[in-house]
């Protein structure tokens, strides 16, 4: 654990990493209402505590206890939850909490506008990255501090409710649908995820591992958007290596959003995804299984780990579907970030600019880059090795620098320099000169 990311310098402690969480969640549509328990299992890092914290925004907290213990004592405020421990913990104790809330789960304003919890016209969605998670599970939200999660989610008859996680059962009682869903492998507090809506669920034709939940008005439209999933997946697990995720499930709800959302073994698409024209969308979606819900960053200034290669892996699609060469890609979105302002550091870009899209596409160019100086076949390796390697791991830029210098040699090391540490934009690379 690291100290506090100076990206988001309000959220997680670093003096404790949580192993595990148990949700059991109870929402009620009409009014809004959450309720839940929350069991952190934790254990204390580098140095001894005595008391915690815990983020949580926009609910309220009626029971805490620590071990079990009643007497536990606590305090809240607008962003925090701050726990006293019963005795002081030594570095590498392990301890729990129990934490009883509820209330009326909203999205939290921040420099990047609204985000966590959010009502949809009939039903509800989460839209967590990058901080959004405590306004509907109390967490130590952090990108570096990733745990196994099991969610008991319960909505009201008529709604399907659908969390993070390999779905276990689906049960219906007294007028209520409980869902519950475990994953044992790692997740980031933000890549967790909740949905209800008034769903179907079935599996997708051509690939019986994908999970597909939207609205039965929209079957037809979502088994035409998804027709090339199972394709897209068998391109990127050739390239990538088996999908890393315990489950895949997409799901559609039938309001508009903004842009899809990506979450640990699932991904969620408003009713405008359904067209052609975003179909680079559902690819970009997929592949961050791979980069970032698998190959995971520990810092925010890392952000285009995630979404260079997400790009990247659009482009492979193009490329794979005939539309355009992963060279022509790159040829376009150079000229657009030429003609734009030359003020980012990839690597360090900075908290009001990491989701600019000049860092997921100027990622994707120096993945491109890379590959030209490498050749093909050396970057189809570094490929391979990066999510075998850190597979459900973090992974920084400093350790992309040390593969790519293993498989191409000391001379990529000013390459990435100039693409990742400067602002200015480097030159194109001629694919006439890329190495084969």
């Amino acid at each position: 654990m690291t100290g506090h990311d100076p990206y988001a310098p309000e959220s997680g402690d670093a003096s404790y990493g949580v192993e595990s969480y148990d949700l059991t969640l109870d929402y009620r549509v009409r009014t809004n209402r959450l309720e839940g328990t929350a069991i952190l299992s934790a254990v204390v890092a580098a140095e001894a505590v005595s008391s915690i914290a815990i983020d949580l925004v926009g609910l309220r907290a009626s029971r805490v206890r620590v071990d079990g213990d009643r007497r536990t004592a606590f305090s809240q405020g607008p962003r925090t939850l701050r726990v006293k421990l019963p005795r002081r913990l030594s570095a590498g104790e392990r301890f729990s909490v129990e934490i009883v809330y509820a209330g009326a789960p909203a999205p939290r304003r921040s420099r990047w506008g609204s985000i966590g919890w959010e009502e949809l016209d009939d039903g509800a969605l989460v839209a967590s990255q990058p901080t959004g998670a405590p306004t509907w599970f109390p967490c130590n939200d952090r990108p570096d501090d990733r745990g196994r999660m099991r969610i008991a989610l319960t909505a009201d008859a008529g709604y399907l409710p659908v969390a993070t996680g390999r779905p276990l059962s689906l049960t219906r009682t007294g007028g209520r649908v409980t869902a519950v869903s475990e994953t044992s492998v790692p997740v980031a507090t933000y890549l967790a995820a909740a949905h209800v809506g008034r769903y179907e669920t079935r599996t997708l034709a051509g690939d019986p591992r994908v999970r597909v939940v939207s609205p039965p008005s929209l079957r037809e439209r979502v088994d035409r958007a998804f027709a090339d999933v199972p394709d897209m997946l068998a391109l990127f697990e050739d390239a990538f290596g088996p999908y890393p995720q315990e489950d895949c499930t997409l799901v559609v709800t039938p309001d508009e959003l903004e842009i899809p959302l990506e979450a640990q073994g699932m991904a969620v698409f408003g009713v405008n995804h359904l067209v052609a024209a975003e179909q680079r969308l559902i690819a970009h979606e997929l592949s961050h299984q791979w980069f970032g819900n698998s190959v995971g960053i520990g810092r925010w200034r890392d952000i285009w780990l995630n979404e260079g290669f997400a790009c990247y892996s659009e482009w492979m699609w193009f490329e794979r579907s005939g539309r355009a060469s992963i060279a022509q890609k790159a040829a376009k979105h150079h000229a657009r970030l030429r003609a734009l302002p030359q003020d980012l550091v990839l690597s360090d870009p900075g908290p009001d600019l990491m989701f600019d899209d000049r860092v997921y596409k100027r990622g994707a160019l120096t993945l491109y880059a890379l590959r030209c100086a490498i050749g093909e076949t050396d970057f189809a390796r570094l490929l391979a090795r990066w999510t075998a390697e850190y597979q459900h791991r973090i992974a920084t830029p400093t350790d992309l620098r040390a593969l790519a210098a293993d498989i191409g040699g000391d001379a990529v090391i000013p390459l990435l320099a100039a693409w990742l540490d400067g602002p200015t934009l480097p030159p194109l690379p001629d694919p006439a000169t890329a190495r084969r």
